[in-house]
């Protein structure tokens, strides 16, 4: 990995008695603990790091916040609220890190679409971007015209959801195209073996990633998705997950886009 590499998505969990999970969560994870965390990124070789708030542990965000703050000024996060919390939690929040929140149709117990101009517009000064975590790239097509009529940066997490079976003219993959377009939108390639239909290295899924790499590569962000939670297949490997980035953007100077410089200027690293 490049000097200054950055992971842009990973979660963690617990310890359950110091941060308990939300009773409203879809899934219950076991412990994976920010400790182990830092050993994976010291043995992939990654200095920056984004901590996304787990949808387990519903809208109370301390257990990102500790990781954060353990972590320390090399360490970015992702929250997940619901509109209302007011200006002084939310810098409270951005104290501890933050600089976006995440609104999903996946997991239970967070923020959803819904919520979507509400919390866009509590957290426009802060500079925060938006994170959609879609279930189908087909909700990417009805959410796009609201994205569009939004001043706020957003990101796509795990490239729209759009699968490989879908291929690169599906309607999913247009509004990926089309959003881009925007300035304000960013892709996020994380955990994309659960798009692909097939096994490692999910080469059904490189025309997509090739087509986004190609138009806006100061817009992609890499992500290990670790510890790869709701996930029912075999457990991925971190480090081939690393090998695929050279299949995915094969140019070094678009690695070091992705890698580097974009998340630098996303989420504010010096």
């Amino acid at each position: 990995m490049p000097a200054l590499a950055c992971d842009t998505h990973a979660h963690v969990f617990g310890p359950q008695d110091r941060f308990p999970f939300s009773p409203e969560r879809s899934y219950t994870p076991e412990d994976c603990t920010v400790e182990q965390y830092a050993a994976l990124l010291q043995t992939l070789g990654v200095e920056r790091k984004v901590v996304v708030h787990g949808g387990a542990h519903g809208t109370d965000n301390r257990v990102s916040l500790d990781a954060i703050a353990r972590l320390g000024p090399s360490a970015r996060g992702v929250a997940v609220i619901r509109p209302g919390l007011g200006q002084d939690q939310l810098q409270r929040l951005h104290q501890g890190g933050m600089r976006g929140c995440r609104l999903s149709t996946v997991v239970r117990g967070g923020a959803s679409f819904e919520h979507l101009e509400a919390l866009a517009a509590e957290t426009l000064e802060l500079g925060w971007h938006l994170v959609l975590h879609l279930k189908h790239s087909e909700e990417l097509v009805a959410l796009a015209p609201r994205l569009r009529s939004l001043p706020n940066p957003f990101v796509l997490d795990h490239l729209g959801h759009v699968r490989g079976s879908e291929g690169v003219d599906s309607p999913g993959m247009r509004a990926v195209m089309d959003l881009l377009e925007t300035d304000r939108c960013w892709v996020k390639l994380a955990s994309l073996y659960r798009s692909s239909s097939q096994p490692y290295p999910h080469t059904d899924m490189l025309p997509m990633i090739h087509r986004v790499a190609a138009a806006r590569p100061d817009r992609l962000l890499w992500g290990s998705n670790w510890p790869h939670p709701i996930y029912a297949g075999a457990m991925p490997n971190d480090g081939d997950l690393v090998d695929l980035i050279p299949l995915w953007t094969p140019e070094p100077a678009v690695q070091q886009q992705m890698l580097v410089d974009n998340p630098a200027r996303l989420y504010g690293f010096e």
